[in-house]
């Protein structure tokens, strides 16, 4: 068994993770592990676990709390790593192989000095984190001293990663990873100086200097100063169209003869060898996921190969099929999944969007060129796991299928895509809204379980405005998570004002429910898309003959019209002849639809058209 603490704390034995939940003994747990092997001073552990409000029986209790730390021990068959009481305190001995703090460290170590063994172990050293630190530990101590500490022991090793590969020429590689941690870091000038540099690189001049804005506006509205030296220095090295060190590429890539084909300039402006074989690609991290248990497990299982007695020989990919609404969490649970599953493809995991901005499908020929590229050269047949994205046409995915070194293949879809089910037989999951338990199960992780206990009625009122869809669940939790202070009973009767417009935050526009359910419906012919606003005026149980009386057509064209709806995951099968209208979508559609206009009568034929391949 194995502690990790680079995430939410858990436990795991290589196979299944146990999320602690938020209580005491999981502070306790934290305040030892933090200082592994140290004698952790009572005083400390006492005010990591109960802050400033200490029980009248202090000692007492903190000896209650660690038998009940060692029983969740016994609980895992874990009693081999004691706590261990000694003068002044206890301490949790541990090592690289029992904790993840202490393997990231050893990994870090390694990798000084590993000459071109460096860039794979600070990788690995990298992908040993797992979302926000701590997240499920109630501890205000901890997270004050102990959570900053950590954090910057990983930004110093990303920055080493990062700086590698610009010094290799890797511009666009790193931009995926700056792009984050200066977005989760905002005030961080060495991340946005890194940032600066590969947009450059990568022949992005204005993006560049708009980072050097961001910064520069940020550290003023926050901090009342200007960015350093280097970072000032930096924009101006860029506005006069300067060679940078790590941004060497930026001539050819923009079109200059400073270097030739497949050779990187080196720093005295003469060609040097082309960069190292690709790293191993990674697939985003989902912190946090929770939920969707019995799917997590049935995709994880054929992915390992639990589902593979369906007739397909052993070198094609294996491909699951995880469709439903707009934010029901398809592509979460996808990722995290692959995760689970990443000892299986040794060749990494990559993601791959097939539909562009506006909806369009990609045409196949142009994602088998994108996958082929970013594929690591000369991966073994079957030893790379790709997600394919927002598919909307099941050709996309035929496509696909014999590019070298795919493994398997993870579909995800607001479609059903039954064509592509019809003559590959995948594994197929259809996501709806979350069970009540799993919303509050969601907003426990992120908030803690006392303050979702305090209000408990509150919270299910929450989760029932949120129509149970997981988007918008992240986005309520979100809000109340930056504001501590704020009543989930205010929260809620604030959101209820103006549902859906408040479910959505200001800083990412892919976080806004108004904007996810308007995207959805410009994707379909407007005919369908007007019928279902006018769904929405029925109580959010549709069955065909009602359907036909409110759009005023046949029953017959009616039902083919909800069996389309069906399809793109707007409607749920409540059971065979009764539909039902997410709530949330509904009042989404009853503040969007128009008020009066007859539906034409033509308006199946077309829809059906259209519809399967988005491209008709």
């Amino acid at each position: 068994m194995r502690f990790q603490l680079l995430g939410p704390l858990s436990i795991t034995d290589g196979r299944e993770v146990v999320v602690l939940p938020p209580a005491k003994p999981t502070s306790l747990l934290a305040a030892l592990l933090v200082r592994p092997g140290e004698v952790v001073p009572t005083e400390r552990l006492r005010q990591a676990v109960w802050g400033e409000r200490q029980p009248a029986t202090a000692k007492a209790a903190l000896q209650s709390c660690v038998l009940r730390l060692r029983r969740l021990f016994a609980k895992y068959d874990i009693e081999e790593q004691a706590v261990v009481a000694v003068a002044g305190g206890y301490r949790l001995p541990a090592d690289g192989d029992t904790l993840d703090l202490l393997h990231f460290r050893r990994l870090v170590s390694e990798a000084a000095g590993a000459g071109e063994s460096e860039l794979p172990l600070l990788r690995t050293a990298l992908g040993l984190w797992r979302g926000p630190l701590l997240a499920n530990v109630p501890s205000d101590l901890l997270h004050r001293d102990e959570v900053p500490r950590l954090v910057e022991e990983r930004l110093r090793v990303l920055e080493r990663l990062c700086e590698i590969q610009l010094a290799r020429g890797r511009c666009r590689e790193v931009l995926v990873d700056l792009w984050e941690a200066t977005r989760t870091h905002p005030q961080h000038e060495g991340l946005s100086a890194q940032l600066m540099r590969a947009l450059y690189g990568a022949g992005r001049q204005n993006e560049a200097l708009a980072e050097y804005r961001r910064i520069r506006t940020h550290l003023r509205d926050e901090l009342g100063v200007d960015p350093g030296a280097a970072l000032q220095n930096l924009e101006l090295a860029i506005l006069r169209g300067e060679e940078l060190p790590g941004a060497a590429l930026a001539p050819a890539e923009r079109g200059g003869h400073g270097a030739a084909a497949g050779a990187v300039p080196s720093g005295n402006g003469h060609p040097s060898p082309g960069p190292d074989p690709s790293p191993r690609p990674r697939l985003p991290r989902v912190p946090g996921f929770t939920g969707r248990s019995r799917e997590t497990t049935d995709l994880v299982d054929h992915l390992n190969g639990g589902g593979r007695g369906d007739g397909r020989t052993d070198t094609a990919p294996v491909i699951a099929v995880i469709s439903g609404g707009p934010g029901m969490g398809k592509t979460a649970l996808a990722l995290h999944a692959a995760r689970l599953v990443a000892d299986r493809y040794p060749a990494g995991g990559v993601l791959l969007p097939l539909a562009r901005p506006d909806g369009t499908p990609r045409p196949a020929g142009e994602a088998a060129a994108e996958l082929r590229a970013v594929l690591p050269a000369g991966a073994p047949r079957g030893s790379c796991l790709v997600v394919l994205d927002d598919v909307v046409h099941p050709d996309q995915v035929r496509g696909l299928l014999n590019v070298p070194g795919c493994g398997a293949l993870v579909v995800t879809s607001r479609m059903r895509l039954a064509a592509l089910v019809a003559t590959h037989g995948p594994a197929v999951l259809q996501l709806g809204a979350l069970t009540p338990q799993e919303s509050m199960a969601l907003l426990t992780t992120v908030l803690g379980r006392e303050r979702v206990a305090a209000e408990a009625a509150h919270a299910r009122t929450l989760t029932d405005l949120c129509g149970h869809v997981p988007l918008a669940l992240r986005i309520a939790a979100a809000r109340l998570l930056t504001r501590p202070k704020l009543r989930l009973a205010d929260y809620a009767a604030w959101l209820c004002r103006d549902l859906p417009a408040r479910l959505a935050l200001p800083d990412d526009p892919r976080m806004s429910v108004p904007l996810t359910l308007d995207e959805a419906l410009d994707r379909l012919p407007g005919p369908l898309a007007d019928a279902h606003l006018r769904l929405a005026r029925l109580n959010g149980q549709l069955t065909a003959p009602d359907a036909a009386t409110a759009l005023r057509v046949p029953e017959t064209h009616a039902e083919e019209l909800l069996e389309r709806l069906l399809d793109t995951g707007l409607l749920d099968e409540e059971q065979p002849g009764t539909l039902r209208m997410n709530s949330l979508f509904r009042v989404h559609a009853l503040h969007r639809a128009a008020p009066t206009d007859d539906l034409p009568q033509a308006v199946v034929a077309p829809a059906r058209l259209a519809l399967p391949s988005g491209a008709t």
